[in-house]
């Protein structure tokens, strides 16, 4: 579904990625892990087109998009759920999740996919009317996935979705990702959560210092001696 070939990006003198290469299948949950820094959020970024390439290329269904402008991107069915949330404080529940389908024109679908959402969130349709500044950190969480599965994606980036949640909600984040896979969503998971994410994922990718440093299945990585203790404790 999604190949990244030999991808460089520069942050002006900085050197974030180099030559990093991985692949998304379709279906697959597949997790990027790595310290602060690694480079796991510029991939997400550059995926987006939010970031540009220097060297390298991005595919998707075979389709280049590496030269494409961030809101074509999302157009193929590719959006991201940014770290922190990033929801419209002074927006409603439902107008930010109106804004999350301002892609799609049919008012009918919109509503459809604003029940889903409440149906997967009922929390969010008690907050309808409520602004998403107001709501707790988990709910703020719930309303940014969301937001995102608005546009009823083919491929879901989550950039730490866990990210100063409590326990209790992580193990809820974690749920509602394997929910979303089994609703036929592939999803690139980058989480400093190393062991949930591993636990969820069917594969994964440790980063180190802008390069992929080792790949195996989420299963073989939790169990991998060097990756327990850099990453899990």
């Amino acid at each position: 579904m999604l190949t990244v070939s030999n991808i460089e990006v520069y942050y002006g003198h900085v050197h974030a990625l180099k030559k990093v290469s991985f692949s998304v299948e379709q279906g697959e949950i597949v997790a990027l892990i790595g310290a602060n820094g690694a480079g796991k959020s510029t991939i997400l970024n550059t995926v987006s087109g939010l970031v540009k390439v220097s060297t390298g290329e991005i595919k998707f269904f075979d389709r280049r998009i590496d030269h494409l402008a961030p809101h074509k991107i999302l157009s193929l069915g590719i959006p991201q759920i940014p770290e922190g949330r990033k929801i419209f404080p002074d927006m409603t529940v439902e107008e930010n999740l109106q804004l999350g389908a301002h892609l799609v024109k049919d008012q009918k679908v919109i509503a459809q996919r604003i029940e889903r959402a409440y149906s997967w969130f009922p929390i969010l349709k008690e907050r309808r009317l409520q602004l998403g500044g107001t709501l707790s950190g988990g709910e703020q969480q719930m309303l940014a996935i969301s937001r995102g599965l608005m546009t009823s994606p083919q491929l879901l980036l989550m950039d730490e979705p866990t990210l100063g949640l409590a326990p209790l909600m992580v193990r809820e984040v974690a749920h509602i990702i394997q929910e979303i896979r089994r609703q036929k969503i592939t999803v690139l998971l980058v989480e400093q959560n190393a062991r949930m994410a591993l636990k969820l994922a069917d594969r994964g990718y440790v980063l180190e210092t802008g390069r992929v440093a080792l790949t195996d299945t989420g299963r073989n990585l939790l169990s991998n001696e060097s990756v327990k203790k850099a990453y899990l404790g």
